[in-house]
């Protein structure tokens, strides 16, 4: 059994993970123990599969503790007059899943996460669960290998763009809400969804367009019908916010009817 745990653990050794650690110290200003880094990327698939390996979500709870502190006080400080239930649904539209996994896109997580064959055939290196798990087990690397400091500038780094957006945001503070608030505050209905998928049921995409009076203002692809409908509707709110901005209600919505 030692023997077995000592190859699985030369074999999961020899992932590409210097780039990520380049990135991750420019980023974070530390250097990173490579094996907490390894430990991160471990998905618990890949760590049954080759011995029992350690893997990532002992890191996991201790970065989602990390960063739900740096985005707190984020919060807290950004917004001075809002009362504790609105510092805490701005605080839920960063963290969550799909917020998070967004993050790990952006960083290519996924091509470096050690997973187990069934997890890799199935399109687990983009499923919005494992991305983010993954994040937070790389918060919780670097704040073990350089403490809060550390951890505190990536946690920035990472989400600070969805800090801001969390102001745009309606009362529901997810995009389909906001995009149905924004539409009807210019009289122009309710947005419709329209949901196309492709691929073997193991691992399908979903692709989702939607219309505002008739209008395509966006298009989204997810691993589910609910998270492609959610990056449609981000792209449809801001191309109507951007018009909104410009123009007066009345102007939009005789554009729109026209358009």
């Amino acid at each position: 059994m030692a023997s077995s745990k000592r190859a699985a653990s030369a074999k999961a050794s020899q992932r590409p993970v210097g780039d990520l650690s380049a990135l991750l110290a420019q980023i974070s200003g530390t250097d990173i123990d490579e094996p907490l880094l390894l430990r991160a990327l471990t998905h618990r698939s890949y760590a049954y599969e080759n011995g029992n390996l350690p893997h990532n979500e002992r890191q996991e709870f201790l970065g989602d503790a990390v960063l739900g502190l740096v985005v707190t006080e984020a919060l807290y400080v950004t917004h001075p007059d809002l009362p504790e239930g609105q510092l805490a649904k701005f605080r839920a539209s960063v963290v969550n899943a799909r917020a998070l996994a967004g993050v790990g896109r952006a960083l290519e997580l996924g091509e470096y996460i050690l997973l187990g064959r069934g997890e890799d055939t199935s399109g687990g290196r983009d499923k919005d669960s494992i991305l983010a798990d993954t994040v937070e087990a790389v918060i919780g690397a670097v704040y073990l290998c350089g403490g809060i400091e550390p951890a505190h500038r990536l946690v920035h780094h990472m989400v600070d763009d969805l800090i801001e957006q969390a102001a745009d945001l309606g009362a529901g503070l997810d995009w389909k809400t906001s995009l149905q608030e924004l539409a009807a505050g210019h009289e122009l209905g309710s947005p419709s969804y329209q949901v196309t998928d492709q691929g073997p049921d193991h691992d399908k995409v979903f692709t989702a367009s939607v219309l505002v009076a008739g209008e395509v203002l966006g298009t989204g692809v997810g691993r589910n019908k609910k998270s492609a409908e959610q990056v449609a509707a981000e792209a449809a709110w801001k191309t109507l916010k951007a018009r909104t901005s410009a123009k007066p209600a009345t102007e939009l919505k005789r554009d729109v009817e026209l358009a």
